[in-house]
Formats: structure tokens, C-alpha cells, sequence
């Protein structure tokens, strides 16, 4: 077991802690406690380092630009419903020291999926408006209720063109109040893991 855990590690470019390695290990067909995953990690110093390193957030808070909109998900991250609840923001990439790239997906809490981003080198009305459209289509044909997207009080997001979008196809608009990272807990959460395990 030792042998698989230390070349399971070294295949996922030493990015998974304890739980996911139990995670991978189980759906390999192997029977194996967490704890005991953990003391083999342990024995074997086979320790995540990727989460030692540091990334910013785009902030795209300008003042209040527009309409701030209620938060209709009051942190109620999960639904039975496909397409009901939808999160999005917009993080900041850089890389050849001076380049920033721009990514802003928007993902369904049913299942956790990305179902459209966009990425630019400028965070541009398009970067949002973009994957707004593309969803929308998405919901006109598959959405059996009606879905609220929600975001944080980013000036894309009080943009006229984007509230008068989302009002002309009948999606509810929802927002965090200012400051308040918790309250998009899962979009936090997904660009986190992006930031540590792969970028």
C-alpha cells in the first residue's frame, strides 16, 4: 500500500492532501480508512506543498456603479434542480511576470459543473456578457424552473446591459453584499482549488 500511495502522489504532481488520495485509492477498488492513508503520508513525508503559495483576487468593485440586487441565495449552496442556482465571478491570472489574463466562468450548483466561461487579457463587459448569453441559451432549452444567477457586487455586474439581460430572460438577479466572500462561498472555493492544484 505504501508503494501505491507514494506512486499515486507522485502521478497527481504531489497535489493531493490526505482525503483526496483516500478518495482515489477508493475508487481504484481499494478498501482503506483515511486515517491510515494519513500515518503512510506521514511515514513517507509525502506532504501537499502547492498550498504554500500565495494568489490575488481581481477586485471589480468600483463604488456603487448601478442597482445593487438582493441576495436571493443567503448562502444555500446546493439544489436538487439543475440550472436553478448559478455562481460567477472573475479572477485574475499572471504570468510572464507582466501579462495578467482574466477568467470568469459561471458554474450551476446542482452539480458543481462550469457550464460557460470566457477568458481575456482585459476584464472587458465582454468577459461577463460572453458566457451570460451562451447560459442563457443553455437555460431556454433545459431549465425546469426558474434560475437565479449570483454574483458579487462587481461593476460588470450592476452594468445596465447585464441586468437588463438578465430581466429581459426572466433570470433572477442575486448578490453578496459588499466585502463579503462567504456569501459566494462555492465560486471561493472552485477558484481556490484552480489557483493551488493546477494553475
Amino acid at each position: 500500500m505504501k508503494k501505491v500511495i507514494a506512486d499515486l502522489f507522485k502521478k497527481i504532481h504531489e497535489r493531493y492532501g490526505y482525503k483526496r488520495i483516500t478518495k482515489k485509492l477508493k475508487k481504484s477498488g481499494h478498501s482503506i480508512n483515511h486515517k491510515k492513508v494519513y500515518r503512510i503520508m506521514r511515514e513517507l513525508v509525502l506532504k501537499c506543498v502547492k498550498f504554500m503559495r500565495k494568489s490575488g483576487k481581481y477586485n471589480s468593485y468600483k463604488g456603487n456603479v448601478g442597482k445593487v440586487a438582493k441576495n436571493r441565495l443567503s448562502r444555500r449552496f446546493s439544489t436538487p434542480i439543475p440550472l436553478q442556482k448559478l455562481v460567477t465571478d472573475i479572477t485574475e491570472f499572471k504570468y510572464l511576470d507582466e501579462e495578467k489574463l482574466y477568467l470568469n466562468p459561471i458554474i450551476d450548483l446542482y452539480n458543481e459543473e462550469i457550464i460557460t466561461y470566457e477568458t481575456k487579457k482585459r476584464p472587458t463587459l465582454d468577459l461577463v456578457m460572453e458566457p451570460l448569453m451562451d447560459t442563457i441559451e443553455i437555460i431556454k432549452n433545459h431549465a425546469a424552473y426558474r434560475t437565479s444567477i449570483h454574483s458579487d457586487q462587481g461593476w460588470h455586474y450592476e452594468h445596465n446591459q447585464w441586468v437588463r439581460t438578465l430581466k429581459e430572460n426572466r433570470v433572477f438577479q442575486s448578490m453578496s453584499r459588499k466585502a463579503t466572500c462567504p456569501d459566494n462561498t462555492s465560486m471561493e472555493n472552485f477558484f481556490g482549488i484552480l489557483k493551488q492544484e493546477m494553475y
